[in-house]
Parts: C-alpha cells; structure tokens; sequence
C-alpha cells in the first residue's frame, strides 16, 4: 500500500434547513462542544461546526432532510453515567443497550433524529 489512513477528520449529520440554534443548543450547551467557525466559503451552505478534542462534528444542511437512524457516530465517554444523567437532566432520551461485550453504551438522537452512540469500555 502507499497510502495510510491516520485518523477520522470529522463525521458530517445532517439537520434541516434553518435548524442551526437548535444544533448549537445540543451540541454546545447539552453535550458540551466548542462551536468553530465555518470557512468563509462553505457559510452559505449553512449548517454548523463543532468539536470535542481533535473530532469535528458538521451539522449539514440537507433538503429533503431526513435523519440517519441506523448509521452513527459512536464516542467513548469517561464516566457514562454521568453523561446518561446530564442527557436525561436535559429531557434526552436514552436508549440503553448491552449487546456489546466489554462496554456499556446506550443511543441517544439529536434534535433532528441522527442517532448517537456513547460507549465506555469496562
């Protein structure tokens, strides 16, 4: 091979169109991420940027909108539990799952229906 995969640059969801506070208030004041800047010229394609160490997350827009409900993200979280309170604390739903031997985990959707994995191996 001459090529080598590093790392995951960023994972794109979609969202609505104009749903962008609404991203910003899940992703920024729920699960705590930094929002950053889009490039100039990617703005009028609207949507959002976030991140969480060196990951991205990019809240795209798309019409016709339509959420991913099998495919996901999945973020290993220290101290699950803690994460699973403050979600509930903000009327998130959870979906508890312990179909993966060695981890816990549950699923969770954005506002817009994206489903979300947090996992914490044991």
């Amino acid at each position: 091979m001459t090529y080598t995969i590093k790392a995951i640059d960023h994972i794109q969801l979609a969202a609505p169109k104009g749903s962008e506070n609404q991203a910003r208030h899940f992703y920024v004041a729920i699960l705590g991420c930094k929002e950053v800047e889009k490039p100039e010229t990617l703005r009028k394609n609207g949507g959002a940027w976030f991140t969480f160490g060196t990951v991205q997350i990019h809240i795209g827009i798309e019409d016709p909108f339509a959420p991913a409900k099998k495919a996901h993200p999945a973020f290993d979280i220290e101290n699950l539990e803690a994460l699973k309170q403050h979600l509930l604390n903000n009327k998130v739903e959870i979906i508890d799952d312990n179909n993966l031997p060695g981890a816990n985990r549950f699923y969770a959707h954005d506002p817009f229906g994206n489903r979300l994995e947090f996992l914490e191996w044991k």
